[in-house]
Parts: structure tokens; C-alpha cells; sequence
């Protein structure tokens, strides 16, 4: 899960995107250790401590993925593979797109437009989708 998509179960808004991963298998979703860093923060950041709270008791329902060799060898291939495009996406992003890559999994993401520039990324928008039949 992207962290867009997390803050979005943290918050139950937009509900479409609490209940497909609500109907999701638990062992079939997984966060990259790069967005349960940025929930963190905005943990950290938060006003409330009811906010803190929830992105501290959220990320303890998931497992959290660490970076290994792989993610390494696809975070080069991915930037350097950009750069010789002209293109580029946010540094934190693209760390959780090549750690993506690396697992072959599917990004769950609102953030298209920006993961859309990362050749062979499997991407998955829950915003507005329907439940799964």
C-alpha cells in the first residue's frame, strides 16, 4: 500500500478504499518499510493525539516490509532508467515503487499520474473502485 491509500484507511475516507482492504486476505497486503516511515511522521506531525493513535495501531495490523538487495538493484535500475528519460518522481516514492518492483507486487495507489512513469509497476487504485464480486 502507498501511503495515500493507508491515510485513507486511518481515516475511512473515501469508504470504498476501507472495504476492498477490508475484503483483502491479510496476508496479502504488505507495506514497505519507506511508507510505514512517512505514516510516522505524519504521526509525529499530527495535532491529535487520536490521529497518532491510529496510524501507531494501523501499522501494527500489517506487515512491514524492509529493503534488501533487490530493492537496492531495482532502486538503480529505476532512477538511472528515469534520469535517461528526463523524467523523475519524488524520491520517497520512487524508493516504494522499486521496493514494488522488487517484491513484483501490485502498488495500491491514488497517486497514478506519478507511478504511471515507472515502467513495468503493477498499480491498483481502490479510490472509487468496487467491491470485489
Amino acid at each position: 500500500l502507498d501511503t495515500n491509500t493507508c491515510v485513507y484507511v486511518i481515516r475511512r475516507r473515501p469508504e470504498s478504499v476501507f472495504r476492498r482492504l477490508d475484503e483483502t486476505a491479510a496476508d496479502e497486503v504488505g507495506l514497505s518499510v519507506i511508507t510505514a516511515l512517512e505514516l510516522e511522521v505524519g504521526a509525529l506531525r499530527a495535532q491529535g493525539r487520536r490521529y497518532s493513535g491510529a496510524v501507531r495501531s494501523f501499522l501494527g495490523e500489517f506487515s512491514i516490509l524492509p529493503l534488501d538487495d533487490s530493492a537496492r538493484e531495482a532502486y538503480g535500475r529505476l532512477r538511472t532508467g528515469l534520469e535517461r528519460r528526463g523524467e523523475t518522481i519524488g524520491s520517497h516514492d520512487m524508493l516504494i515503487a522499486a521496493h514494488a518492483l522488487a517484491l513484483n507486487a501490485t502498488l495500491v495507489t491514488n497517486n497514478e499520474r506519478e507511478f504511471r512513469r515507472v515502467k513495468g509497476l503493477k498499480i491498483e487504485n481502490w479510490v472509487g473502485s468496487r467491491p470485489r464480486q
